[in-house]
């Protein structure tokens, strides 16, 4: 991990705030390009208008208008359930901050279309968690392949084993490991 440190640079994480937008974001940005995502995300946000990404204004929205937008039908479904449970005060992001990293997973992914890895990106990126380990993250696999060697990318069982070493820091890690992938491939 020190070899990459060095190659990376300095830790240069970028948050985003812990709210209902960043779900919002995150859902839209699953399984897309991200400038695929951008565009849509953006269309969006330009159609929420002043009223700004709420769960009332993403409710108000006719079907068809998301649809217009980009918005899948099957993200359509998780953007709907995220803003029902929103708006219904079942999922509260103001409370978040205060729950375990495990209640806020099991909280999150009561959320049609988000999963354990959007719970825990939401978790590093939105609440700054600073000890989460997603050890299931491809990307992860492969930096910890290669950073050690593998003949093979590990498992997450075999991530968690590796990452102990980097407790209470587990986040900081991933972002070293996930910059790793940016750079040569000698690092």
């Amino acid at each position: 991990m020190g070899r990459i440190i060095e190659q990376v640079g300095p830790y240069q994480i970028e948050y985003r705030e812990p709210g209902f937008d960043t779900m919002v974001r995150s859902i839209i940005y699953q399984q897309l390009s991200g400038k695929a995502a951008a565009t849509i995300y953006r269309r969006l946000a330009e159609a929420v208008g002043a009223a700004g990404m709420c769960p009332q204004a993403v409710l108000n929205m006719r079907t068809t208008r998301l649809r217009k937008l980009g918005v899948s039908p099957q993200k359509l479904k998780y953007l709907r359930h995220l803003s029902e449970l929103s708006h219904q005060g079942e999922l509260d992001f103001a409370s978040l901050d205060r729950m375990s990293d495990a209640d806020v997973i099991e909280s999150l992914t009561r959320v049609k279309g988000v999963g354990v890895w959007t719970a825990q990106m939401f978790l590093i990126f939105a609440l700054r968690r600073p000890d989460v380990l997603p050890s299931a993250d491809l990307g992860i696999q492969n930096a910890v392949q290669r950073a050690y060697g593998l003949e093979n990318r590990p498992s997450p069982k075999e991530v968690e084993a590796h990452g102990a070493c980097w407790r209470p820091w587990a986040s900081v890690a991933s972002w070293y490991l996930w910059r790793s992938l940016d750079g040569p491939a000698a690092l």
